[in-house]
This record gives structure tokens, C-alpha cells and sequence, in this order.
């Protein structure tokens, strides 16, 4: 573990804020498929990246953002959107972060 650069530190190991985006990430995808399931839709070759901004607060503390990008190359940008907001609404990271951290989740094509 490191203190990222931007907060003054190495940079030299993995911080608590890739770990976190990581987790969202997997979390994020595990839901994508699930409600996929359910609605019989194949994303076989789908996935999830993450990444974890952090920033001052602007009271004396740090903040987090979260930017999330879903890819299902086998979908139409409608559809693909239309899954990763539903899966948005029942992946637990997003649920217990909602109203707390911004978010941002992207569908790519690649």
C-alpha cells in the first residue's frame, strides 16, 4: 500500500482508492450480468473498468468520485446503456454509495 502522488505521497503501491475502484468495478459487472440474465440479453464479452478520483472535501477532509465504463461490444449503445443503468440500481457499491460520492458511468464500444 501507498500514499497516492496526489496527496503527496510515492505512488509506489496500490492506494485504497484502486482497490476500491476495483471492487466497484467487479461489483458493478456482477450486477450487469445478473440483471442480463434476467432479461435473457447476452453480454458474454462485457466489462467493467474503474477508476477513483479523490480530492479535498472543502472541509478539511477528502472526497471521493467515482468514473465507471461498461462495455458490451455485442449491443446497441441504447441497450448497453439501458443494462448498465439497471445495473446501476442493484450493484450494492452503488447502492451504498448513491447520494454520497458522484458517479459516472460510461458504455463504450471498446
Amino acid at each position: 500500500m501507498a500514499i497516492p502522488k496526489e496527496m503527496g505521497g510515492s505512488g509506489s503501491g496500490a492506494n485504497p482508492e484502486q482497490l476500491f475502484a476495483a471492487g466497484y468495478a467487479a461489483c458493478l459487472h456482477s450486477a450487469l450480468n445478473a440483471v442480463a440474465r434476467a432479461q435473457k440479453v447476452d453480454v458474454g464479452d462485457s466489462s467493467v473498468g474503474g477508476r477513483v478520483q479523490i480530492g479535498p472535501n472543502g472541509e478539511g477532509g477528502f472526497q471521493l468520485a467515482v468514473l465507471l465504463e461498461v462495455v458490451i461490444p455485442n449491443l446497441g449503445y441504447d441497450e448497453a446503456q439501458a443494462l448498465a443503468d439497471a445495473a446501476h440500481k442493484v450493484c450494492p457499491y452503488s447502492n451504498a454509495t448513491r447520494g454520497n460520492i458522484d458517479v459516472t458511468i460510461t458504455v463504450s464500444e471498446d
